[in-house]
C-alpha cells in the first residue's frame, strides 16, 4: 500500500487534500489514562476531483466521523498498518465543498505512543498525577488523527477539562488567565495562531506551577524545582534577543519553558511558546542553558522553516545547532561557540564509528528513510554534520558577514512552508551566484556520502588545550610503573564544566583507563558527586569502560531515574557490551521499561539486541 510520495513516513496525501486548522475538544482521564473527545479538522481540497481524505492514525478508538456542515456520518476504514501507524480512509460525499470539516469522535488508547501517564507516586510532588507528550518524529497521530507529516501546517485550538488541582499547558497561548470551571472539573483554553506541523502538537497536565523569569517568559515546573529552574534558565531573554538579532522578529508571542519528569527522553523539545525540557539541564550553575538556546533557535529554524520530511532533518537540527553556537558567541565570546563545536564533534565521531559505523546509510547527512521509523534512524549526524556543513558553508562564502544575511534572508523566503534540501540548495546557490568559491562545494559528498564530514573546520582550540593535555596525562600514566600518582586533584580546578566534558570525551574515546586510574580519578575529582548530570553520564561510562564494578550500580541509577535518551542508550549499550554484566542490563531495563516513555523503551529495546 503507497505511502505519500513526498513522504515515506505518512499517508497523507497533501497534494490533494490540506488541513488549514485543528481543533481540539479533550478530556484528560487520567484513571484510564486516555485523552478523549473530539478533534475537527478543517480541510480544503486541492484537487478538486478528490473523494476521499488519508490520514494517519496509530491505535485510536474511533467512535464516528461527521461532516461537521451536515452532521453526515461518514464511510472510513483503518488499514495497512506500517508498524509505526495506519491509513485512515475516510470517503467524503458526493458534492463537498472545497472548505469542509471533518469532526472525529474518538479516544486515545493505551498504545498510545505520544503520551506518557505518570502516577502521583512518579512525580516530585506525590500528591497528584501528570501527562505529557512528545510527538516528534511521528507520534502525533497516536494522540490524534491528521496529516502527520512535516509538510503540512496549520494552526490549532484546544479546549481541554481536567481535574481540580490539575494545570493544563499546550504549545499554544492560554486564552484565558485562569481556567473556567465546568461542573467538578477545569477548563483550559489554547490558541495556536502560528501554522505548524503536526509533530509540534503538544499537551502537558500535572500539578505544576509557574514564576516569570523574562517579559515573555515563564517557568513551569513542579513546586520544589523552581527556584532552581528560576535560577539555571534567568539568561533566556537575553537567549531570545540575541537570537532576533541573528533571526529576525520572533513571531510565537510568549518563550515559556516547561520542566517535565525525569522520564521525559530528550533534553528539550521545541514546541512553540513553550520549551519542553528534561531536569537533568538543572545544575546549580547555567552550564546546561545551551539547551535552551537551542529550543530558542528552533523558533526560526525548524518551527518557521521546516523540512519537509524527515529524511531532510539536518534542515531543522543542523542549522539550530548552527544558530545555538552562534548565540553563545554572541553571549560568551567566539571561542566558546568554537568550543561548543569541539564538544559535539566528539558526539558525532561516537556516532558514526562506534555506534553505527563509517558506512552505515543513516550517517548520511540525507539518509533513506522508506520503511524506516525515523526514530530508529535518530542520532546526532543530522545536528553535528548539518551545522559542520554550515561553518563549512560560511567560511567558503567568505564569513558570517556574508552568511548571516543569507540566513536571515532564508529564514523570511521560507517562513511557514517546509522545504527539502533540494530548495536549500537552489536558493543558496541563487543568493550566492555571483561568489566563485562556491564552486568549490561537493555537495554529494557532505548530503548523500557516509561517515564522517568530508571536512573539519579549524575549530578555536583555545578552552579544549587544557583538556586535551590532561587527558593525554592521564592516559600516559602507568600506575604499575609509577606507582606515585602525578596528580594531584588541582588540575581541574580552573576547568569550565564544558571543559570537565571534553576531558572525560577525550578519555572515552581511547583506549579504557586502568582501574587503578579510574578509582585515583574518582578519589581525587569526585565526579560521581558532580551536580552537573553531563559529567556524570560521562564518568559513569569511563568506569564502565574500565570494568570498574562500583560503576554499575551508578549506571543503574542513572538509567532507573532518567529517561534522557542522550544519557540512556550509551550506558545500556556500555552495560550490555560487558559481557559479564550483560544480564544486568536485561534485568534493569525489564524492571523498569513500564516507566520509561515509548520512545525510549523502543530504543532501548533495539540497542539490547
Amino acid at each position: 500500500m503507497a505511502l505519500s510520495p513526498g513522504d515515506p513516513n505518512s499517508y497523507a496525501r497533501a497534494d490533494q487534500v490540506k488541513t488549514t486548522h485543528i481543533n481540539l475538544d479533550w478530556d484528560i482521564n487520567f484513571e484510564d489514562k486516555k485523552l478523549t473527545g473530539t478533534c475537527t479538522l478543517f480541510m480544503e481540497k486541492v484537487d478538486a476531483a478528490v473523494t476521499q481524505v488519508l490520514l494517519d492514525s496509530k491505535s485510536l478508538d474511533i467512535s464516528s466521523i461527521k461532516l461537521e456542515s451536515t452532521g453526515e456520518e461518514l464511510k472510513y476504514k483503518i488499514d495497512g498498518d506500517t508498524g509505526y501507524g495506519s491509513r485512515l480512509e475516510i470517503q467524503l460525499p458526493s458534492g463537498c465543498d472545497k472548505h469542509f470539516k471533518l469532526l472525529v469522535k474518538y479516544s486515545t488508547t493505551s498504545e498510545c505512543s505520544a503520551v506518557q501517564w505518570l502516577s502521583p507516586e512518579q512525580t516530585a510532588s506525590g500528591s497528584h498525577p501528570y501527562m505529557f507528550s512528545q510527538c516528534e518524529a511521528i507520534h502525533a497521530r497516536s494522540m490524534l488523527p491528521c496529516q502527520d507529516t512535516p509538510s503540512v501546517k496549520s494552526t490549532y485550538s484546544a479546549s481541554v477539562t481536567a481535574p481540580k488541582g490539575i494545570t493544563v499547558l499546550m504549545s499554544a497561548l492560554r486564552k484565558h488567565d485562569a481556567p473556567e470551571q465546568v461542573g467538578e472539573k477545569l477548563k483550559y483554553c489554547f490558541e495556536q495562531k502560528v501554522p505548524i506541523q503536526s509533530y509540534l502538537i503538544a499537551i502537558a497536565a500535572g500539578n505544576i506551577k509557574s514564576r516569570r523569569i523574562g517579559p515573555r517568559s515563564h517557568v513551569w515546573s513542579e513546586e520544589m524545582f523552581l527556584d532552581e529552574a528560576e535560577s539555571d534558565f534567568s539568561e533566556t531573554e537575553q537567549m531570545l534577543k540575541t537570537a532576533e538579532e541573528l533571526s529576525g522578529p520572533y513571531v510565537w508571542g510568549e518563550y515559556d519553558i516547561l520542566l517535565l519528569p525525569p522520564s521525559f527522553p530528550f533534553g528539550g523539545m521545541e514546541n512553540p511558546c513553550l520549551t519542553f525540557a528534561t531536569p537533568t539541564l538543572l545544575s546549580g550553575d547555567k552550564s546546561n542553558a545551551d539547551v535552551i538556546a537551542h529550543e530558542i533557535a528552533h523558533s526560526w529554524t525548524g518551527n518557521l522553516v521546516t523540512n519537509s520530511n524527515f529524511e531532510h532533518f539536518w534542515l531543522n537540527e543542523g542549522f539550530t545547532v548552527f544558530m545555538e553556537q552562534k548565540i553563545k558567541g554572541r553571549l560568551n565570546g567566539e571561542p566558546a561557540r568554537h568550543f561548543s563545536a569541539i564538544l559535539r564533534w566528539s558526539a558525532l565521531e561516537e556516532t558514526v564509528n562506534k555506534t553505527f559505523g563509517a558506512d552505515h546509510p543513516y550517517t548520511k547527512l540525507v539518509p533513506d528513510l522508506k520503511g524506516i521509523d525515523p526514530d530508529d534512524a535518530f542520532s546526532s549526524v543530522p545536528y553535528v554534520k548539518g551545522s559542520t556543513f554550515l561553518w563549512v558553508l560560511e567560511k567558503t562564502v567568505g564569513g558570517a558577514e556574508q552568511f548571516e544575511p543569507f540566513l536571515r534572508s532564508y529564514y523570511n523566503k521560507f517562513k511557514y512552508q517546509s522545504i527539502n534540501t533540494q530548495q536549500f540548495k537552489d536558493y543558496f546557490l541563487e543568493y550566492f551566484a555571483s561568489c566563485e568559491t562556491v564552486k568549490e562545494i561537493d555537495w554529494d559528498a557532505w548530503l548523500h556520502t557516509a561517515g564522517m564530514p568530508p571536512v573539519k573546520p579549524d575549530f578555536d582550540k583555545s578552552l579544549a588545550v587544557a583538556c586535551h593535555d590532561l587527558a593525554a596525562r592521564w592516559q600516559a600514566w602507568d600506575p604499575v610503573a609509577v606507582t606515585e600518582c602525578p596528580f594531584t586533584g588541582d588540575e581541574i580546578k580552573e576547568f569550565l564544566p564544558g571543559q570537565t566534558q571534553e576531558f572525560l570525551n577525550t578519555l572515552l574515546s581511547g583506549t579504557p583507563l586502568s582501574l587503578v586510574a579510574v578509582e585515583k580519578m574518582e578519589e581525587l575529582y569526585k565526579f560521581a558527586a558532580s551536580s552537573n548530570k553531563e559529567i556524570v553520564f560521562r564518568w559513569i561510562r569511563i568506569g564502565l569502560a574500565a570494568r570498574r564494578e562500583s560503576s554499575i550500580p551508578e549506571a543503574v541509577k542513572m538509567v532507573t531515574e532518567v529517561g534522557r535518551m542522550k544519557y540512556v542508550r550509551p550506558i545500556y549499550r556500555d552495560l550490555y557490551a560487558w559481557q559479564e554484566k550483560r544480564q544486568v542490563a536485561l534485568d534493569t531495563y525489564a524492571a523498569n521499561k513500564n516507566k520509561m516513555m515509548a520512545v525510549s523503551r523502543e530504543m532501548v529495546a533495539k540497542d539490547l539486541h
